[in-house]
């Protein structure tokens, strides 16, 4: 069944955010290790690499704030798949780096919040 019109609209103003914030955290000097890392838990934004500290960042882009700030999206659930998602990617680098969790909210004109440790 191919996506609804509302679906593709959804699909591109994420991509168009996680862009945004790949470019702002480019510019911060981080280095981008995965783009839309899909594991059996769901799919991480981006993995980069801090300093020595790896960081797992869910990107959260909104038009409105009808159902709240991008930031208030990260409910529990996403933030423990998060977590498995991580683990996976350890088993999967056979190496558990520094790590933490990241959002970056992306508002409809454009600014970026970057909230490192997050949770």
């Amino acid at each position: 069944m191919p996506d609804s019109p509302q679906d593709v609209h959804k699909k591109a103003l994420g991509k168009r955010g996680e862009k945004l914030v790949e470019e702002y955290l480019k510019k911060l000097g981080y280095k981008i290790l995965k783009r839309n890392y899909r594991t059996p838990f769901g799919e991480a934004d981006l993995i980069v690499e801090d300093g020595d500290e790896i960081a797992f960042v869910e990107v959260k882009t909104r038009e409105s704030f009808s159902y709240g700030t991008p930031l208030e999206a990260v409910t529990p659930q996403k933030q423990e798949r998060y977590r498995k998602i991580a683990q996976y990617y350890w088993m999967r680098t056979r190496e558990e780096p520094n790590a933490r969790f990241d959002v970056a909210e992306v508002f409809p004109d454009g600014r970026i919040e970057y909230y490192k440790y997050a949770y």
